[in-house]
């Protein structure tokens, strides 16, 4: 194959350079975006983009996509490998199975049909984050990173505890290096302390943690000072207390200004993941209601925050998250599966399978949620679609999101098959907003490459990974809001698919196998410090782990095409 790609003639949205749909060409050489005048169109694959919609690669910056909890729900889920079958194309792809949790290979293979490239893994035990990039390592195509589990980390909660910032800076970044790790992640801030004392219930902000004397709001401050110490590219990363439960949107909002005065110049320094499930109203299942409207409202004033949607898909999901309380009573809510673990000194975690259902109100009102809030977040550089994959739904449904997002006709499509009385408790009826394709390029793109920090994705400037996706629909013909099938379609199978300037995907079929880079943290720290806190961590480990320190680190040759991001807090 030629090192060189001309795509030709098309409608190009690329936010991140002020590109709102004009027709240009986008020139590649040897894996990289280059000027069109580097090209020699005689030696150049040329792909005639006339009429079509030209993107950088998707970029999902909360997918669960691998590691313990992933393979927990594959084993609890025979049924889902029925009936989602991938079978073997010799040379040009392996098989898989699965849909709520696909094995590796449809995972890759799937994002890349639908023009993704890059995903991220939001939430794994540090140690077990190897058999998190073992997954990874066999998952195709798209280039990935992961994020670390740290609130309820031993280590951590006893440096914050004694205030010291910068020792726990050191373990941080010690940890980010150990484990191959991408970014801080907070689940439920705290709450695996009360659980693995056999306390099932979560903790509000200004609880008190037991064994440590620490409240979760401590953690959050705490986290957030140790991420700007560090210089770490993406901000915290929150699921915020309470989540599932009625009311607790009033939490969600007060842990998002328990950072505010810790942004600096409108910096954002928290992002707020899967906003539907702590967006909501009412002080239980009877009088459960939206509050997304509040929510909105609070992010619409403020810059130091950004939010994913976890919009939920009507049908069959997989639970899954470190929330373990939240997990548990779900699975009493379901009666059906469940299955939980706890890692030393770390986290806890759960696993339920779940059916989202159009006619139940408390369904019908979650779904309208989501949308409320991406449509009145007045900025779509604060918000990133996500369905929290496998939580609200399938990744795979994200052009029928992108379709509810553009088309009001799409939403009440939906919207008249709810329940009724749930449609009382929500504010979606009466939003007219449509996204435009720009937006969309934002919120699935630009935004969240920008929010990770990866100045080489999720844009078309020159020196970016050519990453691309091109789109058979055309905006200058049709009006997309009248006719949503089309988005839907569009965006389930991209013409092409081009990742590091090889044509990975054709008319919505891969045509190659690859395998993309993995990304993680590098965050200097003063050596004398470093040595310090190392000395203290060899000597907790003794006590608080059954592995040997030596062999909790995972070395560089562990894992296929890693790549470091430095962060410098020296």
């Amino acid at each position: 194959m030629s090192n060189q790609i001309l795509i030709k003639n098309g409608i190009v949205y690329d936010p991140l350079n002020n590109v709102n749909g004009e027709v240009m060409d986008i020139a590649i050489k040897n894996g990289k975006i280059v000027s069109v005048n580097e090209i020699d169109e005689s030696k150049a694959k040329v792909i005639d983009a006339s009429g079509k919609v030209v993107m950088p690669g998707g970029v999902d910056l909360h997918s669960h996509i691998a590691g313990p909890k992933v393979n927990l729900g594959r084993l609890m889920r025979p049924e889902d490998h029925y009936y989602h079958v991938f079978k073997l194309i010799p040379g040009i792809r392996r098989s898989g199975t699965g849909y709520t949790v696909p094995s590796t290979t449809i995972i890759g293979y799937q994002y890349a049909e639908m023009g993704y490239t890059t995903v991220i893994e939001p939430a794994s035990p540090p140690l077990k984050n190897r058999h998190t990039h073992e997954e990874l390592d066999d998952t195709p195509i798209i280039d990935k990173a992961v994020f670390i589990l740290m609130d309820s980390n031993w280590f951590v909660l006893k440096y914050l505890e004694n205030k010291d910032y910068e020792k726990c800076a050191a373990f941080v970044a010690w940890l980010l290096n150990a484990t191959k790790g991408y970014a801080i992640k907070l689940v439920d801030p705290g709450v695996a302390i009360p659980w693995i004392r056999g306390k099932g219930y979560g903790l509000d902000l200004d609880e008190q943690i037991p064994l440590f004397n620490l409240t979760p709001r401590e953690i959050v401050r705490g986290l957030c000072k140790v991420n700007e110490i560090l210089k770490l590219p993406h901000p915290i990363h929150v699921h915020c207390n309470r989540l599932g439960i009625p009311g607790n949107w009033v939490t969600t909002i007060n842990t998002m200004k328990a950072v505010s005065d810790l942004a600096h110049e409108d910096k954002v320094v928290m992002h707020v993941t899967h906003i539907q499930f702590n967006s909501y109203g009412g002080v239980g299942w009877g009088n459960f209601k939206s509050r997304a409207e509040e929510i909105s409202k609070y992010v619409n004033s403020v810059n130091h925050v950004t939010l994913d949607l976890g919009q939920i898909i009507f049908g069959e999901a997989t639970t899954m998250t470190g929330d373990a309380p939240f997990e548990f009573a779900l699975y009493h809510m379901t009666k059906w599966k469940w299955g939980g673990a706890e890692v030393e000194g770390e986290c806890a975690a759960g696993v339920v399978p779940f059916i989202y259902r159009e006619k139940n109100y408390v369904n019908a009102v979650q779904w309208c949620i989501g949308l409320e809030t991406a449509l009145l977040v007045k900025d779509p550089w604060k918000i990133v679609l996500t369905t929290d994959h496998p939580n609200g739904g399938p990744f795979q449904k994200y052009p029928e999101v992108i379709s509810w997002l553009m088309s009001k006709k799409a939403r009440e499509e939906v919207i008249d098959k709810l329940s009724k009385r749930a449609l009382k408790a929500v504010a979606l009826p009466t939003i007219d907003r449509e996204y435009d394709l720009y937006e969309i390029a934002v919120i699935t793109r630009a935004g969240p490459a920008k929010l990770l920090g990866l100045n080489n994705k999720g844009h078309l400037g020159i020196g970016a990974d050519a990453d691309v996706a091109i789109y058979d629909i055309n905006p200058r013909e049709v009006d997309l809001s009248k006719n949503p099938k089309l988005i839907v379609k569009a965006f389930s199978k991209a013409v092409y698919t081009i990742k590091n300037g090889e044509i990975i995907v054709k008319n919505g079929e891969i045509v190659k196998h690859t395998f993309g880079t993995t990304y993680y943290v590098k965050a200097k720290v003063e050596q004398e410090l470093m040595n310090e806190v190392i000395k203290e961590i060899r000597e907790r480990f003794k006590e608080w782990y059954t592995v040997s320190f030596d062999n909790y680190e995972i070395m560089d040759h562990e894992i296929r095409h890693l790549q470091a991001i430095t962060a410098g807090g020296e």
